[in-house]
């Protein structure tokens, strides 16, 4: 197919080409405007927000299903008549894009010192420009329907008002402080993470056991860290542990360092656990520091930022790894390790961007006090205000917001919104609107900013109405907030949902979102997750260059259900790729056979049992499809954003009722001529129609060149959804599966019998009243799909003649000349005999108790399933052998 930028012709072209038509489409679309939505309009509002993807990123299979169900939510609900919003977006993804950058300038021998603060972050925005945002071309080629005239990014210079408008609030509030608290520290990035940027993973250490004291003071303790001892304060045991009881509030000293160190009594230590005492170093481990707090005790820190070792002495300046083995050496020759390294698998906390093992440290930082802000966001969901599907994903939700610790904001960035805190030499603090000229407290202009800048987190966290104009009352934020569906993954519940409702409850009258609709993760085909170290990765992008966008936006639909993970494989895809030619050809078909949309439907009198029966199926697709998509109150478990389900149903109608059925059926009436052929015409154009228009959020580029082609309006993309006036049919569905069942048995045997298909078969059938009455209005139909002549309805089947059964009624089948009936029946016998063989020989062998009871259970589950393979081998040949003529 040629590109082309008029509408497509009258008939299609013999095969469909996908990177023939895909941009030109695209770019069609975007120049008419048909996904900028219109604060004026007095539709109802559809909006989305997209995750935004990182400044960094690139389209991977993370996000094509994201981004394929978001497209598919907003394109239907634009069809519905609603003002539909997808707005894009990026985020700036602080840590990830300086780690980039330094990454370029270590290979010029530069760091970000030599350039300073104002030439790296002026370097950051050339990169931006020059390379970031490569996922917002990928996201035209998956044909993400998004409004690109609202597209944002997290520092562009509205979204950094709102950011600084929410945390000056929220510092006026008491919801924002500054403290000296334990937070997670990456040695490598050199700043603090929250929690959520922390992944946890069960790594092999070394356990060593200490003693501390002597004699009658003797207390040992146990640690994988023995480096942090340099900086213990105290040694901690439970009030009620009588083993300890006398050394409470007396001194021990600590090795090596020559410090006396109190025996505290505290309830945190698990008296069973190990020796019942540990080593308190409240400056390294936030346990540590909560018992510090309680009982008082000094907060020595013993590393610098980048892990090194900054006691005095010997281990002075020592890697904090290189520093563990020292420690333990020097401890050893003072004959304090009672037990010497022994292996431990523990779980240990590595960076999300560089996966370098965080150290927990006493730092002064910003923090969100998120208890007031967090119990908000729970009870929105326990009271409704927003739903998150699946429902049994909201004990995920709840376990997150009901237990969280307040939030390090504070990052040791240059990248990043800027804390916007300034400072007098008297240590006066400034939280303006704007940025200040003198000091609030004393009026000083010797005034200096905060180094730091915030977490990512805190300015996507605003994302939903941020985006929209806040702070100010724009016209989009009067429209389109709150958001209607937030579709992301389960995994980023923590990091980036819980935060959008602390904030949104807090800075808005209404919460972010009506929903969150959740998706799982992209596995491979046998459920594993992809990963490029392993060769499993998979880059969608490259699969739309083999099979066409659709084939892979279908084929990810398709596997897609609420909150669980996706398994994917390319042959998944062919699939899909098969299923778009599937459709391209009945198309073309049913445009060269004169379907048409023209004028109303015929009566359901005029119309024939086929007509009728293929409306009443689609009436019922399209309610199932509109469940599917929006839940109903009234079924169990329908909660809708059944992705998998939509595909599934429209692949299964299109493929197996509308192409392998009606299709075939309509050909009879068409090619008889006259008013039944205007009829069936006028059918097929009906139901191609709606088909196409049902497909189209799925799969918007071959459906809008056939439906377009179809019809001869403008797009299927303003096209109105589906809403059928035809019922259902239950005597057309109970005539048309009566022959559905003869003519598929018919087929079956013809098949089985190896009967050539140009081969038409003398037939008569024998049935029950009521099927005969069903069938016999319908012999023509039934003569062509099975390959009959002369059918007739009959009260029996003459003598020699074969027999195939189906409910309700036997066809007779008249084989002479078409087969050597006794060759077949000696090649059948034989048969027979070689799977009953078969069965004997696999039945003796499960008989055996050494083979059954000794065998391992999936041996023995593949010999049960051979016996039942023979078995059913065996009747089949005897249903065969039964039906030929003269048994």
């Amino acid at each position: 197919m040629t590109t082309r930028d008029a509408l497509p012709e009258t008939i299609l072209p013999p095969q469909y080409t996908p990177s023939d038509v895909e941009s030109v489409l695209y770019d069609r679309w975007i120049e008419r405007g048909y996904f900028t939505a219109d604060a004026a309009s007095e539709k109802p509002a559809y909006t989305i927000v997209i995750p935004p993807p990182n400044v960094t990123g690139s389209l991977h299979m993370g996000h094509a299903p994201q981004h394929t169900l978001m497209d598919a939510l907003t394109r239907r609900k634009r069809m519905q008549g609603y003002e539909a919003l997808w707005l894009p977006g990026m985020d700036h993804a602080g840590i990830a894009t300086q780690n980039v950058v330094e990454r370029e300038l270590a290979a010029d021998g530069l760091t970000r010192h030599d350039l300073g603060r104002e030439a790296f972050v002026e370097r950051v925005w050339q990169w931006k420009s020059e390379y970031g945002g490569r996922i917002l071309g990928q996201m035209r080629r998956l044909g993400d329907g998004v409004d690109w005239s609202r597209e944002r990014f997290t520092m562009d210079e509205g979204l950094s008002r709102a950011v600084r408008a929410i945390f000056v609030r929220m510092y006026a509030d008491g919801l924002i402080y500054r403290a000296e608290r334990i937070i997670n520290w990456c040695p490598r990035c050199l700043t603090a993470l929250s929690d959520i940027e922390v992944e946890h993973s069960d790594d092999e250490g070394e356990l060593v056991s200490l003693r501390y004291g002597d004699g009658a003071n003797e207390i040992i303790v146990a640690t994988t860290r023995v480096e942090t001892m340099l900086g213990d304060t105290g040694i901690a045991v439970h009030p009620d542990d009588d083993r300890y009881r006398h050394l409470v509030g007396t001194l021990i000293e600590l090795p090596l360092t020559g410090r006396m160190i109190p025996v505290v009594a505290d309830e945190h230590v698990d008296p069973e656990f190990g020796t019942g005492a540990v080593k308190v170093t409240p400056a390294h481990d936030p346990n540590d520091f909560a018992i510090a707090q309680r009982h008082q005790l000094e907060l020595i820190s013993v590393m610098d930022e980048s892990g090194a070792i900054t006691v005095p002495g010997q281990f002075e300046g020592l890697d904090r790894f290189a520093a563990r083995d020292a420690v333990t050496v020097a401890l050893r020759d003072l004959g304090r390790v009672v037990a010497e390294k022994r292996p431990y698998v523990h779980s240990v906390g590595h960076c999300s961007r560089c996966r370098t093992v965080v150290e927990p440290r006493l730092s002064l930082q910003w923090f969100v006090q998120v208890a007031p802000l967090a119990k908000a966001a729970g009870d929105a969901v326990r009271d409704g205000r927003t739903r998150i599907v699946p429902a049994e994903l909201s004990k995920r939700y709840f376990d997150w917001v009901d237990n969280m610790h307040d939030w390090c904001i504070s990052r040791q960035l240059w990248w990043g919104h800027r804390i916007p805190v300034w400072y007098c030499p008297d240590g006066h603090i400034t939280v303006p609107d704007t940025d200040p000229s003198e000091c609030a407290t004393c009026g000083s202009s010797e005034l200096h900013q905060d180094e730091d800048v915030l977490d990512t987190w805190f300015s996507s966290g605003l994302w939903p109405f941020s985006t929209l104009g806040w702070p100010d009352e724009t016209p989009d934020l009067a429209k389109f907030y709150p958001t209607d569906v937030l579709l992301t993954g389960y995994d980023i519940i923590f990091f980036w949902v819980a935060r959008m409702m602390m904030f949104g409850l807090y800075a808005m009258p209404d919460v972010p979102f009506k929903t969150v609709a959740l998706t799982g993760l992209v596995r491979d085909a046998r459920g594993k997750k992809m990963s490029k170290s392993s060769g499993t990765a998979i880059d969608p992008l490259d699969w739309m260059d083999r099979y066409g966008t659709d084939a892979v936006r279908f084929a990810l639909a398709r596997g897609s259900n609420p909150g669980s993970d996706l398994p994917m494989a390319e042959e998944w895809v062919e699939g899909a790729r098969n299923f778009t030619n599937k459709l391209w050809n009945a198309t073309r078909f049913a445009v060269m056979s004169g379907a048409t949309v023209v004028g109303d439907l015929p009566a359901p009198d005029e119309q024939s049992t086929a007509d009728r029966w293929i409306l009443s199926r689609l009436a019922q697709v399209v309610a199932q499809v509109d469940v599917a998509y929006d839940g109903d109150a009234s079924i169990d478990g329908a909660e809708g954003f059944e992705f998998g389900d939509i595909a599934r149903t429209l692949q299964g109608f299109a493929w197996n009722e509308v192409c392998d059925w009606y299709i075939e059926l309509a050909k009879l009436p068409i090619n008889r001529g006259g008013r039944e052929a205007e009829v069936t015409r006028r059918v097929l154009g009906e139901v191609f129609d709606v088909l196409l228009r049902l497909l189209h959020p799925l799969m918007p580029f071959v459906t809008e060149e056939l439906w377009t082609t179809v019809t001869g309006n403008e797009s299927v993309v303003i096209a109105p959804w589906p809403t059928p006036v035809y019922a259902a049919d239950a005597d057309a569905e109970r005539a048309v599966a009566a022959l559905q069942d003869l003519v598929t048995e018919v087929r079956k045997f013809r098949s089985e019998q190896q009967i050539k298909p140009g081969v038409k078969l003398p037939a008569v059938i024998v049935a029950e009243p009521d099927v005969a009455l069903l069938l016999a209005a319908h012999t023509a139909e039934i003569g062509a799909l099975a390959r009959l002549s002369d059918v007739a309805i009959s009260t029996g089947i003459p003598d020699g003649w074969s027999e195939v059964h189906v409910p309700g009624a036997r066809v007779g089948l008249d084989l002479s000349g078409t087969i050597d009936v006794v060759a077949e029946r000696a090649r059948l016998v034989k048969a027979i005999a070689a799977a009953q063989a078969e069965r004997d020989q696999v039945s003796a062998k499960l008989a055996n108790p050494s083979f059954a009871d000794k065998a391992p259970p999936p041996v023995v589950e593949k010999t049960r399933a051979r016996l039942a393979e023979a078995e059913a081998e065996m009747r089949r040949l005897t249903a065969l052998l039964s039906a030929l003529p003269g048994q």
